[in-house]
């Protein structure tokens, strides 16, 4: 049983510190240690446990870890990041916005803004569409 234990703590930490490395190798790792600490609690002796934790990190590497790297990646490239994520938004303009800037509000967060028509001139209190993100400045479109 104490083989057990000690397999059942090394899958625990192993586990435990891929949240910090995130490529899924100490995950696997800690599968194959989870597995060995099941086949220890049914009495297989040091050897073998070692043995089948050898084989199921090797197994789940090669076999697992890369449909899990395909799926994160998939659905890490379909969501939009950070100011991208801004683009197409509404807004309210709660300071004057023209061509030279003016203040937005946008999920609650106030940006400055420019209009992206620099013709445009938008008063407070307008609805406006996230055109596109230029550093630190929206540019906003006037709703017709």
């Amino acid at each position: 049983m104490t083989a057990a234990l000690i397999w059942l703590v090394a899958g625990l930490v192993l586990v435990v510190a891929e949240v910090l490395s995130g490529e899924f190798v100490l995950l696997m790792l800690g599968g194959g240690a989870l597995i060995a600490a099941g086949a220890a609690a049914l009495g297989v002796g040091v050897l073998p446990s070692a043995l089948i934790f050898g084989g199921a990190s090797v197994l789940l590497l090669l076999a697992v870890r890369p449909a899990l790297r395909r799926r994160l990646t998939r659905a890490l490239d379909s969501t939009a990041m950070h100011s991208d994520a801004l683009v197409g938004k509404d807004a309210v303009v709660i300071s004057r916005v023209d061509g030279d800037g003016g203040r937005v509000k946008i999920d609650g967060e106030v940006w400055s803004a420019k209009a992206y028509d620099h013709s445009q001139v938008i008063e407070p209190g307008r609805r406006v569409t996230v055109v596109d993100i230029s550093g630190a400045t929206a540019l906003v479109l006037a709703d017709t």
